[in-house]
């Protein structure tokens, strides 16, 4: 029987398997967000870690999201892609996961913050929300 007959949807092929292995990053990643959350608790400091720009397998992610564990909150925001936006079991810790049209991800992050900025509105947005709001009242009052 073939490696990928047995195979259940895993790693067909030994780079595959390779990259679920982990590396031992997750550890380091882990004391960088206590770093982070301190900061962020004691001076109201975000913090953004690129896992993408790290060594960080699959193996690795699994066990950094194992240690997180889950949260109550989950956001998807669609803007060119995807992004999905969701708080870890760990207050103040959120995974952000961004993906292009086709579902391929562009990029990850661990965000240490009260709120992630992609949830924020920007004050631009809320300038234009107002005027639509303004000009919605007006055509209601008939002025």
């Amino acid at each position: 029987m073939s490696a990928e007959r047995r195979s259940s949807g895993g790693p067909h092929s030994i780079e595959e398997l390779r990259a679920h292995i982990p590396t031992g990053n997750a550890g380091p990643i882990l004391r960088e967000i206590t770093t982070a959350l301190t900061r962020l608790i004691d001076t109201g400091e975000p913090t953004t870690i690129d896992l993408g720009a790290l060594p960080f397998s699959a193996g690795d992610e699994k066990a950094l999201d194992a240690a997180l564990g889950t949260g109550e909150v989950h956001a998807t925001v669609k803007a060119l892609g995807d992004s999905h936006v969701a708080e870890t079991g760990i207050a103040g810790v959120w995974r952000v996961d961004h993906f292009d049209e086709k579902g391929e991800t562009l990029s990850r992050f661990v965000e240490i913050a009260f709120v992630p900025d992609i949830l924020k509105s920007q004050p631009a947005d809320a300038q234009d929300g107002l005027a639509r709001l303004e000009a919605d009242l007006a055509a209601r009052d008939g002025t």
